[in-house]
């Protein structure tokens, strides 16, 4: 019989077979692509870990995504949730009014807190500018200016402007204000030459030179003599003096030499404890290293391979919404408050959802309380509101969307106080609570909410 020692061992090397047979041995599992970062703005997968790699494995890590087939969506890992609106869309026309669309798209692979679509929209009206540009409409050319010049030939211009008439809103006319064509004066003016500026001094004949020799390329520079050039008829006077010179190049960097690398070092380490990470192998330029400004090694100087360390990794919680403001009441009696100058209080709480493996808690705290009057269906005076800004399209990818703005009949609430002291003797902000009645007078037929529309212009198609 085996001694207990001997059994210990035997359990020790079980379980080291175990883990080597579970790094290499692939499962049965049906494999996907395992990407360490999902983008919620876009919906797609960067950084890819490896293609070997089960659903599982990979979603270890709720921050990471995936694709079950190479060309297919990418998927998140974490629990279904609403990403961010996007931004605002150009809006449809460049003139008078038009609209503008956002949308925001439900992702994650499990079961989470989004409705039954994966994707909303809203819609907005926008407006560039309040008219479109028209074009405008040039006078006729004016007559010939005098010759330019009174020897040889010059140019002559003649010019128009757009006034006839002028462009609105931005527009211009098509074609050019001014145009010119050559005069000729019939008579011949004598013109001696003149030196130009001198070039740029050219590149030496070579770029380099080889360490330790004396030679030294030469470089040189031209002039023109076209500052102004000699006339033929009658003959100008030429330049005098040369049209080149030359001298030694100096500085010249010593020839360059080229790097190769050297052997791949030993992989590294995984680069996560939880999930599926990499381990990276990395090579030096340096058998030998560029010297003189030669060329880096061609090639990557890390090679990369996915790694998996099958712990779950944790994932943080996050705050549900509030549940609304319970009734306010004095808990301590059964008393009417209703309407009347006494104070009371009410709660509302919220929860933590979403917390796994260790992962952080939700910041904060998921119950509060505040002071508050009941003022649930009193008559109270009321006073109508000012307009509301126009909202939205509706339907935003549907026919004939319209946008609304409304008044309403606004409570006009008692003089309570609204600074309350305690028992602990600290201050505490009052507010009122409950559906009042508020009292106006008739407008335009109603007495709680007056409506108005107006359809939205120039609507394009949703893309999809």
């Amino acid at each position: 019989m085996m001694g207990t020692l001997g059994w210990k061992r035997l359990q020790f090397l079980l379980i080291v077979c175990w883990f080597f047979v579970s790094l290499e041995v692939p499962t049965e599992a049906q494999n996907i692509l395992c990407y360490k970062t999902f983008d919620e703005t876009s919906g797609t997968c960067r950084n890819l870990l490896g293609g070997e790699i089960s659903q599982e494995d990979c979603c270890l890590n709720h921050q990471y995504g995936f694709q079950a087939a190479q060309h297919g969506p990418c998927q998140s890992c974490r629990e279904a949730r609403w990403n961010e609106w996007s931004s605002w869309s150009a809006c449809s026309v460049s003139c008078t009014e038009g609209v503008q669309r956002r949308s925001r798209v439900c992702y994650g692979s499990r079961a989470g807190s989004c409705l039954s679509d994966t994707r909303e929209r809203e819609m907005k009206s926008c407006l560039q500018k309040e008219c479109c540009p028209m074009m405008g409409a040039w006078t006729e050319w004016s007559a010939w200016q005098p010759c330019s010049v009174t020897c040889l030939t010059g140019t002559q211009i003649r010019e128009r402007t757009c006034t006839n008439p002028a462009p609105i809103c931005g527009g211009t006319c098509s074609g050019v204000s001014k145009e010119t064509k050559i005069c000729d004066t019939q008579q011949i003016c004598p013109t001696h030459g003149n030196w130009g500026n001198w070039g740029p001094w050219q590149h030496c004949s070579h770029t380099c030179t080889i360490e330790g020799s004396a030679a030294k390329p030469q470089q040189l520079r031209f002039r023109l003599c076209n500052n102004p050039p000699p006339s033929i008829n009658p003959q100008g006077k030429a330049c005098p003096g040369g049209s080149q010179e030359s001298q030694s190049c100096t500085g010249l960097p010593f020839c360059p030499w080229d790097g190769n690398w050297g052997s791949w070092k030993p992989f590294q380490p995984c680069s996560v404890t939880c999930g599926v990470g990499q381990t990276l192998q990395k090579r030096l330029c340096d058998n030998p290293a560029p010297k003189y400004g030669g060329q880096n090694c061609l090639g990557e100087d890390i090679q990369r391979q996915p790694c998996t360390v099958r712990v779950p990794c944790p994932v943080d919680g996050y705050w549900k919404e509030w549940t609304p403001w319970k009734p306010c009441s004095l808990h301590e009696t059964d008393s009417d408050i209703k309407c009347k100058d006494i104070a009371a209080s009410q709660i509302r709480s919220r929860t933590c959802t979403g917390r796994h493996h260790e992962g952080k808690r939700c910041v904060g705290f998921s119950r509060e309380s505040r002071a508050c009057y009941n003022l649930e269906g009193c008559r109270v005076p009321g006073a109508w509101t000012a307009w509301s800004p126009w909202g939205l399209c509706e339907p935003a990818c549907g026919p004939e969307p319209k946008r609304s703005r409304k008044r309403v009949c606004a409570p006009i609430y008692p003089n309570y106080s609204r600074v309350l002291t305690g028992e602990d003797g600290k201050q505490y902000n009052a507010t009122f609570w409950g559906n009042p009645n508020p009292q106006c007078k008739h407008l335009e037929g109603q007495d709680l909410e007056v409506v108005e529309e107006t359809p939205c212009q120039n609507v394009p198609p949703c893309e999809d």
